[in-house]
């Protein structure tokens, strides 16, 4: 074989490589946001079955948004200490463990605690993700890497209504669990053979009084969010969580300002790119959730819809979604990220203005062509939006910087259903003990009222993400030719 028949075999191997690392990402990645998004399903199935308050069981899905954000950016640093892979796949791997263990539960809190559990290896997988595609592509082809990627979260957060739907209506919530098992073995048997191996840098240091400080503030700045409703949000409980969360966060500041090896670098977030596109993650996300937790009430409340339509109905958003992201990832790594993620927020603030406009006489079709239209503007901004934060750092924070984005999503959804939730149950309390078919004439104008301003209110979140894509500098084309940095080893920058 000539020299260049060599070179030719060589690049062929390598295009075959970065394309098989994103399969297994994409196949690992899938089990987080399906999972996000089935429990709240079968809820009522788990509440019947351990003859437990529904207030009680909503815990089933809270400890697991509340875990998987509490600890992503430790696992983010983590992954650029030790490498990526090892952090991915152990994620699989703990994954598969604790989905058995959720679905062989006898008590409720034994429910609760295994999906604590299964929370903290969903953040294994989501906080690495990034990191193993930006390093796997080259720049050029950086944001088409993304919008498939992007592929396989909607495919979770759309699938999971519906699949929960169907195993409420056949079998039994047991499979909402075991349905992970066989993904997550192929996952993690794939994810083995294809995903590089990075070599450990010596000298790195784990910033342990970072990382305790940051979980005590995520933890309880997460969990005022997600309770302040139902303890008060201005009760002595939710007060006090406030305050731990103020105190521990400005020791985090301190302590990351002041440590030689930061778990969090503060000085990424001197970079422009890297903040006001970290900030658009978070409120569109903010405004993401506030869909996937308000559209199934006016489904349920006002259009009498049974569980599985109403996630076939959910669908919609997702399924645009997937269909655009691609495009849009794609088309960014020729004419730069900006001009998409703007023009995708406001699309996306348009559809949820437009959901507030429903009626008690409006039907399914109504509802879907408005969350076609936001999947259609989240599609467009996610893929050129989290290109730019991944291409705006250096290889030796990858990780971090995956951890960031999938730290902002969480906190966004855990922030998106507290707002929505707040404007909805101030306009209309009843709603959150209400049953499908019970409202009266006049409690279904408030309800509708209450619905009304709590989707202006997301509008108006995802036109501030707008703004904040719009500061984003870095509009410059990438360049079209030429490779990409290789797989970086994990730790720090190398040395001068």
């Amino acid at each position: 074989m000539s020299e260049s028949d060599a070179s030719v075999v060589k690049v062929k191997k390598g295009i075959e490589a970065k394309w098989l690392i994103l399969t297994a990402v994409m196949l690992g990645a899938f089990m987080g946001p399906i999972d996000a998004s089935i429990v709240n399903t079968v809820l009522p199935d788990i509440t019947g079955y351990f003859k437990t308050d529904i207030s009680i069981a909503q815990w089933v899905p809270t400890i697991y948004l509340l875990t998987i954000s509490c600890l992503i950016l430790f696992y983010g640093r983590l992954g650029d200490m030790v490498g990526y892979k090892k952090i991915f796949l152990t994620g699989l791997a703990s994954f598969v463990v604790a989905s058995i263990l959720c679905g062989t539960s006898q008590t409720i809190w034994m429910l609760i605690g295994f999906r604590g559990i299964q929370g903290l290896a969903a953040g294994l997988l989501m906080a690495v993700g990034y990191a193993i595609i930006t390093a796997a592509f080259p720049p050029f082809e950086r944001g088409r890497a993304m919008g498939i990627y992007a592929v396989s979260i909607a495919a979770g957060l759309g699938l999971g209504p519906t699949l929960g739907g169907l195993i409420t209506q056949y079998t039994s919530w047991h499979y909402v669990f075991f349905i992970n098992v066989p993904i997550g073995v192929a996952a993690l048997i794939w994810g083995a053979r294809v995903i590089p191996r990075s070599t450990t840098k010596p000298g790195q240091r784990l910033d342990v009084p970072g990382a305790l400080t940051a979980l005590v503030f995520l933890t309880s700045l997460l969990l005022y969010a997600n309770q302040g409703e139902t303890w008060g949000w201005a009760s002595p409980r939710s007060l006090a969580l406030v305050g731990i969360a103020v105190v521990f966060g400005a020791l985090f500041y301190w302590i990351e300002r002041t440590s030689p090896q930061p778990m969090l670098n503060l000085a990424l977030f001197k970079n422009r790119r890297f903040s006001f596109a970290s900030v658009s993650t978070l409120l569109s996300f903010v405004a993401l959730y506030a869909i996937v937790f308000l559209t199934p009430f006016y489904l349920l409340f006002v259009l009498h819809f049974t569980i599985l339509k109403v996630g076939l109905a959910l669908i919609a958003s997702p399924l645009a979604t997937m269909f655009v992201a691609p495009l849009s990832g794609a088309m960014s790594d020729r004419f730069g990220t900006r001009v998409f993620a703007v023009l995708g927020m406001c699309i996306a603030a348009i559809g949820l203005f437009l959901m507030s406009g429903l009626t008690a006489t409006d039907n399914v079709w109504a509802v879907v062509w408005r969350l076609f239209v936001i999947g259609l503007g989240l599609g467009m901004f996610q893929s050129p939006n989290n290109s730019e934060i991944m291409g705006s750092v250096p290889p030796w924070h990858l990780g971090i910087a995956s951890g960031i984005i999938a730290a902002m999503r969480n906190v966004g959804m855990v922030l998106g259903i507290a707002i929505a939730g707040a404007v909805l149950y101030n306009l209309a309390p009843f709603t959150a003990s209400a049953q499908p078919g019970s409202f009266t004439p006049s409690e279904m104008q408030e309800f509708l009222r209450g619905l009304h301003w709590a989707f202006i209110a997301s509008a108006g979140v995802a036109g501030i993400s707008a703004f904040t894509s719009l500061l984003v500098a870095g509009q410059q084309k990438l360049p079209t030719e030429g490779g990409g940095p290789p797989f970086p080893g994990p730790g720090a920058p190398p040395s001068k």
